[in-house]
């Protein structure tokens, strides 16, 4: 699971973002945003691009200082902020439809 998460955390190019509930969807996990939170973190280090990873409605929701590197990095890649949030309308990350994946039973 995590790794398919990470994927598709690359695949988000630059100047877009998605929110956690979006990668877990493109993913093929609806209802795992917890589980993308726990990914980025466990991924430190690993190149990721976990900037472009936001809170639903476009929120940042990292706090102090990391919160701030997250939108400084944002916004360096162009990325416009209304108040608080991202501007979701003009760059929001748009998947392909992914196939819901099958849990498996072990």
């Amino acid at each position: 699971m995590l790794d398919h998460l990470r994927i598709t955390v690359r695949k988000i190019p630059r100047g877009k973002v998605a929110t956690y509930g979006q990668v877990a969807t493109a993913s093929g996990y609806p209802g795992a945003a917890r589980q993308v939170v726990w990914a980025l973190r466990s991924s430190s280090g690993m190149g990721l691009p976990w900037h472009r990873v936001v809170g639903a409605g476009g929120h940042i929701r990292l706090p102090g200082p990391l919160g701030m590197e997250q939108r400084f990095r944002l916004e360096m890649e162009g990325v416009r902020f209304i108040g608080q949030r991202v501007d979701m309308a003009a760059h929001e990350c748009k998947f392909a439809k992914t196939p819901r994946r099958k849990k498996s039973r072990k």
